[in-house]
């Protein structure tokens, strides 16, 4: 990512949580769509003739909200990492396979979960609920930051 305008914006918009998907692509110049997709796809970013960017994402309307936001965020990290090689599109499915090498979705895996659950929220968020432990800690940090309780354990490194 060497676009210093979109990390601009990237840095603008993971200050306050949630953090609203939807503005971050649209400020990115993202098409999104939520689609019926084919079972077990979650996401994908393909070229866009409309789109300012030339890029869209289409995400599985289908899947809970949660999934529906790490998704989203999966996708922006394809944008901001990965533009030169979304030439056809990437398909994402729910285990994140798609036709970009494994070290590709690894980078946008660790992006993803940089954008949803940005550090310093999760520093934040950990003094605020001081009075919290285990799962009672995991499930009111992933409802403020609107992600699912295992990504929240994950990031918790529990």
């Amino acid at each position: 990512m060497s676009d210093p305008r979109e990390i601009e914006v990237l840095k603008k918009h993971i200050r306050e949580i949630p953090v609203k998907l939807g503005a971050l692509a649209a400020e990115l110049g993202i098409e999104v769509f939520r689609s019926p997709l084919k079972p077990g796809i979650s996401g994908l970013i393909e070229p866009s003739e409309t789109a300012a960017s030339g890029y869209r994402i289409k995400i599985n309307r289908h899947e809970n909200v949660e999934r529906q936001r790490f998704t989203l965020a999966h996708e922006i990290a394809h944008f901001l990492l990965h533009k030169e090689l979304i030439r056809t599109g990437v398909v994402d499915s729910t285990m994140y396979r798609s036709n970009l090498s494994t070290r590709h979705e690894i980078e946008a895996n660790k992006l993803a979960s940089m954008i949803v659950m940005p550090d310093s929220a999760v520093v934040r968020l950990k003094s605020e609920f001081s009075s919290l432990y285990g799962d009672e800690l995991v499930s009111a940090m992933a409802k403020r930051l609107r992600v699912s309780e295992p990504a929240m354990r994950i990031k918790l490194g529990m």
